[in-house]
C-alpha cells in the first residue's frame, strides 16, 4: 500500500439537508387530513358548478359567460379555502415541535435550511395543486360550454393573482409557525392578521392594489381587459412582502429555542 498516496476527496452536498427536509414535508402533507378535504372540496367545488351550468346551459338555455364563472371559482378559492391553507401551512413548523430538537440540533440540518425546506415544499405542494384545479376548470369551461371570450394571457394574469395572493398566505403561516409554540394560536393569529390587512386594503383609494379589488376585477382580466401597472403592482408588492415576511420569520426562527 503506497503511502504517499493522497487522501480521497470526498465530496459533500450542502443542499442535501435542505432537499431532505423538503421531500420529508411533502410526504407527510400529502398523507395529511387537512390537504385531502382541501383538495376534495375544491374539486368538488369545481366539478359540482361546471356541472350546474351545463346543465343550466342544456336545460334552460341560461348561459353565464366563462370568466364570470372561472371568476367565481378562483374568489371560492381565495376567500372559502384560505381557512383551510392557513391551517395547513400554520402548523408546519410549530406542530414538529417536540422532534425539532433531534431534526434541527442534534443533525447536519441548520434552521435556515430547515425553514426553508418547509417553506418551499408548502409553497410547491398548495400552488401546485391550485394551479392543477385551476387549470381543469379552464379547459372544462371551454369544452362544456363552448366559450371564446377566454383570453389566454388574461387567464395566465389572473392565475398569477390568485397565486400571488396564495404566496402570501402561506408565507404568513409557515412564518407564524416557525415562531409560534402552539398550532391553534399560529392559526389564530395568521387568519387575524390576514383578514384585518386586507380590510385595511380595502379601505384605500383604488389607485392602492388590495386583494378585494383584484378579485373583482378577474372576470375583466379573463377577457383580457386589465391595467398592467396595477396587476404587476400588485403581484410584485405581493411576492416582495412574501419574501419579507419569510426573511423574517428565518432569523426570528434561527434565534429562539426548540
Amino acid at each position: 500500500m503506497d503511502a504517499s498516496a493522497p487522501p480521497k476527496v470526498v465530496k459533500t452536498n450542502r443542499f442535501l439537508p435542505y432537499w431532505a427536509v423538503f421531500q420529508a414535508d411533502l410526504k407527510q402533507t400529502l398523507t395529511s387530513w387537512i390537504y385531502r378535504v382541501w383538495v376534495l372540496v375544491s374539486l368538488g367545488a369545481a366539478v359540482g358548478y361546471l356541472l350546474y351550468r351545463f346543465g343550466a346551459k342544456q336545460v334552460g338555455g341560461f348561459v353565464q359567460p366563462a370568466p364570470e364563472m372561472i371568476s367565481d371559482l378562483m374568489n371560492w378559492v381565495a376567500f372559502g379555502s384560505v381557512t383551510l391553507v392557513i391551517v395547513l401551512t400554520a402548523g408546519a413548523i410549530c406542530s414538529e415541535r417536540g422532534t425539532m430538537a433531534d431534526s434541527v440540533l442534534s443533525r447536519g440540518i441548520s434552521r435556515y435550511q430547515y425553514f426553508l425546506g418547509k417553506w418551499h415544499a408548502r409553497l410547491a405542494l398548495v400552488l401546485g395543486t391550485f394551479f392543477v384545479i385551476a387549470l381543469l376548470a379552464l379547459i372544462g369551461s371551454l369544452f362544456m360550454l363552448h366559450s371564446d371570450s377566454l383570453n389566454l394571457a388574461g387567464s395566465a394574469i389572473a392565475l398569477a393573482t390568485v397565486g400571488s395572493l396564495l404566496v402570501m398566505v402561506i408565507t404568513c403561516g409557515v412564518t407564524v409557525s416557525a415562531l409560534s409554540s402552539n398550532t391553534v394560536v399560529s392559526i389564530a393569529i395568521v387568519w387575524m392578521v390576514l383578514y384585518s390587512a386586507g380590510f385595511g386594503l380595502s379601505l384605500l383609494p383604488e389607485t392602492y392594489p388590495s386583494p378585494d379589488r383584484a378579485l373583482q376585477a378577474l372576470p375583466r382580466v379573463l377577457k383580457g381587459f386589465y391595467d398592467w401597472q396595477m396587476v404587476s403592482r400588485l403581484i410584485c408588492g405581493a411576492l416582495a412582502l412574501s419574501f419579507l415576511v419569510a426573511l423574517g420569520g428565518m432569523i426570528g426562527f434561527s434565534r429562539r429555542d426548540v
